[in-house]
């Protein structure tokens, strides 16, 4: 019998696009009657696909509550469409009010690549953030930092890897024992990347984001994972309302009031339990019914909308009481953007991008030799019309560089018609690709000036 499940690799050359499945199978949140405001052609295409507790972010923006969002570069190579599609969301996010973090791997980069850290600096400023800038991120709202300089995230991936095991990477990752020591470890840094922004030396507890491509995703998987271990209260659903669950550990036995020999002082519980009572009731809440007996406590009234609000204030109470007070972090996927040759874009692989640094003329080549969702012969095309599904000047044309919701939808509808030929549909695709590239271009240089400011 074949194994019908779908595996996800970080850092796999191919991946799986059905995308209908990877929902299912990971347990992801469609983005369907999700009400996104101001949304962004990204949404409106349907190529940001799904998420985890999006809500969250949007209820903080709904509320006037902080959020950040976060992400990451890797510094050995150059940017390409690909990566500045990651930053068109990080734009929009920051839009709507949210504050933008930005992690340089540059530890990965050397244990992995070969880059030192001096390179990496550099192709972090000369290939990526000075297009950052271009992009029109905000340097006073982005602080771009390194891995190798932020000590705190590689203590937090330390501390976070006590509460996972090599069972567990071999599960998401398909870690084997061929698998070297710096790539076990390479996720535990990120882990730390996704999560210190909520210390409050970085900004404080609120809801963090972080805008995938799917392939991505078990990184964040992993990461909420273990920022749900570490709670000392946890909040689900229960038959009415919510329910908050205490959650006894090593570290936090003694605060919660259970003594070395395993016996439980009552006092010292009650006073913990009156605490959760209060801050549920700080957020509104007044029909709260505590049981210290079974370890829970009951908010009848409360819904789906209010968890995020109680994790807030139980979080709040974690860390007053000196836990770490974590919160799983929001993410959103987009679907993948087909390659120049058809197949997945690569920075190693000039022939499948187009790089944020080309010129005109580069562009102009690639896309004439792209890949063609065209038929064999004229005749055929105009009898049998193309598919705009596969066809990679189409495709970029609605990814990156056609704004126009209607025009794209004519450009689809007559290409499958046989109305629009192949070469003609990379000609349109041409010249759009011209004037963005051109327009980046001079962004650079009118930003150039700008790219120091991101640095922390």
């Amino acid at each position: 019998m074949m194994n019908d499940e779908v595996r996800i690799d970080p850092w796999g050359s191919s991946q799986s696009t059905d995308y209908s499945r990877i929902i299912d199978q990971f347990g992801l949140q469609s983005m369907d009657g999700l009400e996104v405001p101001n949304p962004s052609k990204l949404h409106r295409r349907g190529i940001i696909f799904a998420h985890r507790e999006l809500d969250m972010i949007l209820e903080a923006k709904r509320t006037g509550n902080p959020f950040g969002v976060l992400t990451g570069l890797m510094p050995s190579g150059m940017m390409h469409l690909g990566h500045s599609m990651v930053i068109d969301q990080v734009r929009w996010f920051q839009q709507q009010g949210g504050d933008v973090t930005i992690a340089v791997a540059d530890l990965e980069s050397t244990a992995t690549r070969g880059i030192s850290l001096a390179e990496g600096r550099k192709i972090a400023a000369e290939q990526y953030v000075v297009n950052y800038a271009a992009l029109g991120l905000d340097p006073d709202l982005t602080t771009v930092y390194f891995q190798s300089q932020r000590s705190v995230v590689q203590r937090l991936g330390f501390q976070l890897g006590k509460r996972t095991n090599l069972s567990e990477f071999e599960s998401i990752y398909g870690f084997d024992g061929s698998t070297t020591l710096a790539h076990v470890q390479a996720p535990l840094v990120q882990a730390g990347d996704i999560l210190h922004p909520q210390l409050d030396e970085y900004g404080g507890l609120r809801p963090i984001v972080v805008p995938v491509g799917v392939d991505q995703d078990p990184h964040l998987r992993l990461t909420r994972g273990l920022a749900a271990k570490t709670n000392w209260f946890n909040v689900k659903p229960a038959k009415m309302g919510l329910q908050v669950g205490v959650s006894v550990q090593d570290e936090n036995a003694h605060a919660l009031g259970v003594e070395a020999n395993g016996r439980v002082n009552k006092e010292k519980q009650k006073q913990i339990f009156d605490q959760i009572v209060s801050a549920i009731s700080g957020i509104g809440f007044s029909d709260i019914i505590s049981n210290p007996k079974h370890g829970t406590v009951n908010i009848p009234s409360a819904t789906g909308r209010d968890k995020g609000a109680v994790q807030m204030a139980l979080l709040r109470l974690e860390r007053k009481l000196g836990g770490m007070g974590l919160l799983a972090p929001s993410s959103t996927y987009h679907r993948f953007a087909i390659g120049m040759t058809g197949d997945k874009m690569s920075s190693s692989k000039p022939k499948t991008t187009l790089f944020l640094c080309d010129d005109i003329s580069t562009v102009e080549k690639k896309i004439k030799k792209s890949f063609s969702g065209g038929q064999s012969t004229v005749e055929e095309h105009r009898r049998l019309g193309g598919n705009p599904d596969i066809d990679v000047a189409f495709q970029y044309m609605m990814y990156f560089f056609e704004e126009d919701d209607a025009y794209l939808a004519e450009l689809n509808q007559g290409y499958r018609a046989g109305n629009i030929l192949a070469g003609e549909m990379k000609q349109l695709c041409i010249d759009r690709a011209s004037e963005w590239m051109q327009n980046l271009k001079e962004k650079r240089d009118e930003t150039a000036h700008l790219v120091e400011e991101f640095f922390e």
